[in-house]
């Protein structure tokens, strides 16, 4: 590797970042989904086990980091994706949400888009973000409530995005996906009642806040 540096240093530094992104997003852990109902009739997600006690739904594997694909990113960028996901939760006919999945993809930033729908829905954005806000917009752990686009942007570039695009030209971005996406196996009851959410002020007629 000496030798290699020492002949074509600039290869060998592409050749050190691609390999070290590659393990990086290869360390990534599959983690697991549970899904049951909570002491308040309400459903429950998360990525750890329920009580004993608990009524199980079903569980379901899935990416514990992000669902983005990084295998066609620069491998600068693609150990940012995997570090530091972005995922951003919208809404039909919400106009600040259409702004903000603007700004990430003028950016040239790697996304999952979430769509809250359903009652079931609303209830996975307030568990992820505990209001039912939109847009909202989460970096790994990092939580941002509503479109702020200094915020965003500064918020964007402390987790290491670039500040201007580095995507392919060939890139596509996924389709979003509900929020509350149905588990294998699980069965919808077409017949049943769906809950209201709670209805703060300025809000759209499924409880969910612009």
């Amino acid at each position: 590797m000496q030798n290699l540096m020492k002949a074509y240093p600039s290869k060998a530094v592409a050749l050190i970042l691609s390999l070290s992104a590659l393990l990086l997003i290869s360390s990534q852990a599959q983690a697991q989904m549970y899904k049951w109902v909570g002491p308040n009739g309400k459903i429950v997600y998360s990525d750890t086990p329920p009580p004993a006690n608990a009524k199980k739904l079903a569980s379901k594997n899935f990416e514990s980091n992000s669902s983005v694909s990084t295998a066609n990113l620069p491998p600068e960028l693609a150990a940012v994706v995997s570090k530091n996901p972005v995922v951003l939760y919208t809404a039909p006919n919400c106009g600040a949400c259409n702004e903000g999945r603007n700004l990430l993809k003028q950016a040239g930033i790697p996304f999952t888009e979430k769509t809250v729908k359903t009652n079931e829905d609303v209830d996975k954005l307030m568990q992820v973000s505990g209001d039912t806000a939109l847009p909202y917009m989460q970096i790994n752990k990092s939580k941002f409530k509503g479109l702020e686009s200094n915020e965003w942007r500064a918020a964007l570039a402390a987790a290491g995005y670039p500040e201007t695009s580095k995507l392919p030209k060939d890139y596509r971005y996924s389709d979003p996906e509900p929020a509350a996406p149905q588990v294998a196996g699980e069965k919808k009851n077409a017949d049943a009642k769906p809950q209201e959410a709670p209805k703060p002020k300025s809000t759209s007629s499924n409880g969910i806040r612009f």
